[in-house]
């Protein structure tokens, strides 16, 4: 089905897109990892969609990329909500700590999502549809980069003290007397715990292993394009 301008996933992705590239101070590096990793949840929903009748372990497969998914797009909202708040606890005196905490704690929740898909990428390459094993092996690489990307928003904003959290200098004045607003998206109950954030060097170490270990694998013919999956 193609996407239209009245594609509510377009909608959506607009959205999303232009109030990253405005000027107001969120959403920004974290909502767009966060973002990522539920781009690359929803792709291995796909490869466990298309491999149920091939591998027995599918179906929990794919309720574990939905969860991931949900919790990601919740992320996403809720990076805005954390910054805005650390901003607007510093510009009317409150306890800015206390909300600067929150911008270390959600992106360390992104860095444990993304964790998780490249754990689950791993066993639907393994064990997936052949056919898809290269969206699987893209789903890891997209969640490597936003694991690194937020790995690294907690460590400036764990150095960050009191200080304007993400090091954006100004951003008290630019965000003026905008308001974060008080309502929070629900945790919804498919969503799982984030397991152990993984360092930014861990999640290096395996990128390279990963482009390793591809490039010694047997040469499959590639996939082209309107082969059936």
């Amino acid at each position: 089905m193609a996407v239209t301008d009245k594609s509510p996933v377009r909608a959506r992705l607009d959205h999303l897109l232009a109030e990253i590239a405005s000027a107001a101070p969120a959403p920004a590096s974290g909502s767009a990892a966060a973002a990522v990793v539920a781009t690359a949840a929803a792709l291995l929903q796909k490869v466990a969609l298309r491999s149920k009748g091939r591998w027995t372990g599918a179906t929990a497969a794919h309720d574990r990329a939905e969860a991931i998914m949900v919790r990601a797009e919740e992320l996403i909202e809720l990076d805005t909500l954390a910054y805005l708040e650390f901003v607007e606890a510093t510009r009317l005196g409150g306890n800015a700590e206390a909300a600067r905490l929150k911008t270390i704690e959600v992106p360390a929740d992104i860095v444990g999502y993304a964790a998780a898909v490249i754990d689950l990428a791993r066993e639907l390459e393994a064990n997936g549809n052949p056919n898809l094993r290269a969206d699987a092996v893209a789903a890891a690489i997209l969640a490597e980069a936003a694991a690194m990307t937020a790995a690294m928003l907690v460590e400036v904003n764990e150095s960050a003290g009191r200080g304007a959290a993400r090091g954006r200098a100004g951003d008290r004045d630019r965000a003026g007397a905008q308001s974060p607003g008080t309502d929070r998206p629900s945790r919804r109950r498919t969503a799982r715990a984030a397991p152990t954030a993984p360092s930014a060097d861990r999640l290096r170490a395996s990128s390279r292993s990963r482009a390793a270990s591809s490039g010694s694998r047997s040469t499959r013919p590639p996939r082209r394009r309107g082969e059936s999956r």
